[in-house]
């Protein structure tokens, strides 16, 4: 039985160090891939030290109730939920508001436009702003290191196919320019294109300066609504909802469009990359 386990256990060696020219090798790796892991492990614990401790400075949720009429009601009765749920929390709400943001891309337990309009409502234009911006970018983050390191199969299983088909030309050699593109039109599954974009070659670096511009437009509209509504600026409210459905209504209408544009974009980059001089 012995001989049997230690046969097994060098069948598996074997297949892991295909790689590898030696075990040194790929011990090696091993050490780089852990150490590597564990200072992102430490960045990410500082991170979120560093909100919960600014978050003491950051204005209190607003907790007025007003009405616009019964088409508002659902929205009041969840955005109340809300603000019982962070005001709980004491000085430390608006910490948990960016966690509520960052795992609504990770894990998606609620729709991101409710939270963006949340946030304005509760913490008004400028701190609304920043905290689904800080959010949105460290779930952004976690979602790609998620990928990177579960690999492929582990993203199939999270996405569904007909997204994975879609947007898989994503995965190979896409640059800065077609991230931004992808994060700031409206329409495109930007929690779901963090995971694609974990396993493609892009660094973090790129990733995460091209997401987190891309998403800035769209996530200060959603703010500003849900600051109009604090402020009762019912003039203001309107204008910017028409924006915003204007602005989807086009990208649902041009929607193939905007995707084979993308995707050839894509493609003739990487032609464009591999051409000889």
């Amino acid at each position: 039985m012995e001989s049997c386990g230690a046969a097994g256990r060098g069948h598996i060696y074997s297949f892991l160090c295909l790689p590898f020219t030696s075990k040194d090798e790929f011990m090696s790796w091993m050490t780089r891939s852990r150490r590597h892991l564990a200072v992102k492990g430490i960045v990410l614990v500082s991170v979120l030290a560093l909100i919960f401790l600014l978050s003491r400075f950051v204005p209190q949720p607003f907790t007025a109730v007003g009405s616009l009429g019964e088409e508002l009601e659902k929205f009041y009765t969840r955005r109340r939920r809300m603000t019982r749920f962070l005001t709980s929390f004491g000085p430390y709400s608006a910490a948990v508001f960016v966690l509520v943001q960052a795992l609504q891309v990770v894990i998606s337990p609620i729709p991101g436009e409710f939270t963006g309009l949340v946030g304005g409502y509760l913490y008004g234009d400028l701190f609304g702003f920043i905290l689904s911006s800080v959010g949105l970018t460290l779930g952004s983050w976690l979602a790609f290191e998620i990928a990177r390191h579960l690999g492929r199969p582990f993203v199939e299983r999270r996405l569904r196919k007909e997204v994975l088909d879609k947007f898989n030309f994503v995965t190979s050699n896409v640059g800065a320019v077609l991230c931004f593109l992808l994060f700031l039109i409206p329409g495109f599954p930007k929690d779901y294109l963090c995971y694609l974009l974990g396993i493609s070659r892009m660094s973090l670096g790129v990733f995460l300066m091209a997401s987190t511009l891309g998403r800035m437009p769209g996530t200060y509209l959603l703010t500003s609504q849900g600051a109009n509504l604090r402020e009762h600026n019912y003039v203001a409210l309107i204008i910017v909802a028409v924006i915003s459905v204007a602005l989807l209504f086009l990208a649902y209408l041009y929607r193939e469009r905007l995707h084979h544009w993308l995707k050839n974009d894509r493609n003739r980059s990487s032609q464009s990359d591999i051409s000889p001089d």
